[in-house]
């Protein structure tokens, strides 16, 4: 049987361990939010978010990526404080009854990003790529824990206002090129590239980007993709969100042919199976 194989990309250091990317990653979403597109209300509060973290642990997720503040197109604005008390006390007791498990914290913020890391969180997934807060970058390097560097434009209420590209892929390029010029600059070491899937583009230019992701693997970076239940999905199939899994699957599937090293998804047991059919 034929097997695909990943691309060969730097190895990064989580959490003290060294991780070569053998085998594709799979980022599990924990939205403790009250509004998120897909599943937000669900798992905010402590016992209803353990809970969940637990179910893709059991599913077989390699990291937890914890959000606390919704980034879905026209969410509204929460404070640094209101985003750290959602998160913080999740972090700190997965950290406390899970201490080998890869935690990120999904934030555009820098004090966020600190205190998630000084409870428990070994990565910092950004996805402003550090145009929200100019304290991210240097807080990236004091703090030196792996970056997920995503392209976006904007904030999330009026990113989907900001979508004229001269060349989707060539421009989303240009951009992760310049942030990860800066970044190396300050000695960041550890970096994910993401291509901002939905944000800030149109349908059509996400699936353009799908198509040509493969082209970002010119950095030899690691490549995240995050498509799991998008509009680039239900609302090409005229569908609702709840009904996209098979799309999602679908999607997911191109992505690892395209040589994508991570995968970031609401449905970890599903996204699994087909890893482990591929790899």
């Amino acid at each position: 049987m034929m097997h695909l194989q990943t691309k060969a990309t730097q190895s990064l250091n989580i959490g003290g361990q060294l991780v070569s990317f053998d085998r594709p990653l799979i980022m599990g979403i924990l939205n403790v939010t009250p509004d998120s597109f897909f599943d937000g209300g669900q798992h905010n509060d402590i016992a209803q978010a353990i809970a969940k973290a637990e179910q893709l642990l059991d599913d077989g997720v390699d990291i937890l990526d914890i959000g606390a503040y919704s980034s879905r197109p026209g969410a509204a604005l929460i404070s640094s404080q209101e985003e750290m008390d959602r998160a913080l006390p999740i972090i700190r007791l997965l950290h406390q009854r899970h201490p080998n498990v890869k935690l990120s914290i999904d934030t555009f913020r820098a004090d966020v990003a600190e205190e998630a890391v000084k409870a428990g969180a070994h990565i910092i997934n950004d996805v402003s790529g550090g145009t929200i807060d100019e304290r991210m970058f240097s807080t990236v390097a004091a703090l030196q824990v792996p970056y997920i560097l995503m392209h976006m434009r904007g904030l999330p209420e009026n990113m989907q206002q900001m979508t004229e590209y001269d060349d989707i892929v060539v421009d989303v390029a240009t951009f992760l090129g310049e942030k990860l010029s800066e970044l190396r600059a300050l000695g960041v070491k550890d970096i994910i590239l993401d291509p901002g899937f939905g944000f800030a583009k149109t349908i059509a230019q996400n699936h353009e980007l799908l198509h040509r992701v493969d082209e970002l693997h010119y950095f030899g970076l690691p490549l995240l993709g995050g498509i799991s239940r998008k509009s680039m999905i239900y609302k090409k199939l005229h569908i609702s969100a709840q009904e996209s899994l098979p799309g999602t699957i679908a999607l997911n599937t191109l992505l690892l042919n395209k040589g994508v090293q991570i995968l970031r998804v609401h449905d970890v047991k599903a996204t699994k199976q087909v890893v482990d059919l591929l790899y």
